[in-house]
Order: C-alpha cells, then structure tokens, then sequence
C-alpha cells in the first residue's frame, strides 16, 4: 500500500533510502530565483556601461583641458605656428596728425581718419626732424611718427618723431592704396609687391625692440594710415607687419634690410 500523501511535495517526508533523490523546488520558486538572475545580470551590465562610460567621457575630458593648456600656452593659438599670436601689447606705433595735447600724451589722427591715444612716460624720447627734442615739440597739427606698446588704438610711446609738415598725409596713403577703415565694410582683398615664399599666415614670432621699430617705420612710411599691433619675424628672417585699422593693407612685408617687399 502506497502511504505517501497526495498532498505532500514530492521528496517531502522521505525517509534515509530517498537521500539520492534529487528534490524538484515548485514551480512558482524557480521562477522568481530566474528573474533574480536575470536582474541581477542586468544590473551588472549597466554598471559595465556606466563604468566605460564615464572612463570615456573623463578621457575626453582630460584630453580637451590639454589641448586648452596648449592653445593658451601658445598665446591662444593651435595651428600655423601659434607664436605670432598676439595675446597682449606688443610692439607698434603708427604715424597721423596730432590733435588734442595734455600732460600726460596727446592724440593723433592718422591719414585714414583712424583716431589714436598715445600715452607718453617719462622714458619717451623725442626727435624733431633728426635732432633730439623736448615733449614741447609736439604740438597740435604737427605730422608725427609714433613707436612704443601698442595695445588695440593706444600706444605708449616709446619715441616721438615730429615729421616735417605733410608727411604721410591722406593724399600718401590714398596713393600707397590704402583703403579706410569702414564699419561693415567687407574687408579688401588684395596683393601688392612679393609676398615671402615661406610665409603663412599664423606662423613667426612676435619681435620687439630695434627689429620691431624699424620694420613698423618702413612699413607705415610706405603705407601710411594704418595701426601696427605686433611685427612678425618669419623663418626666412623676414618681417610680417600687422595693420589694424584700415580695410586694406593688412599685412605688410619688410625684408632683411628693412625695406617693403610686398602687402596683401
């Protein structure tokens, strides 16, 4: 006579001669223990995800900071070279009519109608025509060359030379084919003379003292009425005398000896 109980799960109540059988778990058991385990590998492959993905995302990170530190190291810039960029004051100057005179500088307008402030310390030397001055010499509506720091349209004047009358009025720029600064004006595109075979824009170094001061009076002697912001020694020892200020020159070039080659 069978003595098991219908009722009884299978295995329940067996005595020692059933310990090799294996014990089957009811149906509603096995089915939570297997969405256990599907959740629990579902959890471990979106901590998986997560991880490769911040470890992508701070790869990204870090590898933007440096080449941020390298733009800024570069003064701002990631390609042609980067050193010609201009990250703060450099040397310039520029040439015009004086107007307004007080203790401290004085303005001058340039043959373009560009307004410049230029501050004087008590560094600055003066020249008239060739032979040393006091700041006395200038005076409004005399023709000037200025050379210092030049920082956007204000220059710290470095040297001050009264020109003789006329000099580099608009009629030398209008012949020298410089066009006026004029706002929403498309920039003017063009070449004139030889532009250095090695030259790109964006490449060179920044350069200051004599060099610098030298390029600036030839280029602005040649093509008055501009702003020189930074003069540019190029790797064929060449120089790049940036303009501001004008629609047209925007580069002027100045060989070895100082005398200009060419502008676009």
């Amino acid at each position: 006579m069978n003595d098991h109980d219908p009722n009884e799960p299978d295995g329940a109540g067996a005595g020692p001669h059933r310990s090799g059988v294996r014990r089957r778990l009811p149906k509603r058991k096995s089915v939570w223990i297997g969405a256990a385990a599907v959740t629990c590998a579902a959890a471990v492959g979106l901590s998986l995800a997560l991880s490769t993905s911040s470890s992508a995302v701070a790869g990204q990170s870090t590898s933007g900071s440096s080449s941020a530190a390298g733009a800024a190291a570069g003064g701002g810039a990631t390609g042609g070279g980067g050193s010609n960029a201009r990250s703060g004051p450099a040397a310039g100057g520029s040439t015009g009519t004086v107007g307004s005179v007080s203790t401290s500088g004085f303005t001058i307008t340039t043959s373009a109608g560009q307004q410049v402030t230029v501050s004087e310390a008590s560094s600055t030397s003066y020249v008239n025509g060739t032979s040393p001055a006091a700041a006395s010499a200038v005076t409004a509506g005399e023709s000037v060359l200025v050379l210092g720091t030049t920082d956007g349209t204000s220059i710290t004047a470095t040297r001050v030379t009264v020109e003789p009358a006329g000099s580099g009025g608009s009629a030398a720029s209008s012949a020298a084919g410089v066009v006026p600064f004029q706002q929403g004006a498309p920039s003017t595109a063009k070449q004139a003379g030889q532009i250095p075979a090695d030259y790109t824009e964006g490449s060179g170094t920044i350069v200051s003292g004599t060099a610098a001061d030298q390029a600036t009076e030839a280029a602005l002697a040649a093509y008055p009425g501009g702003v020189v912001d930074r003069v540019v020694r190029l790797s064929s020892g060449e120089y790049e005398v940036h303009y501001i200020g004008v629609n047209w020159p925007h580069h002027v070039f100045v060989n070895q000896d100082f005398k200009v080659v060419g502008a676009d």
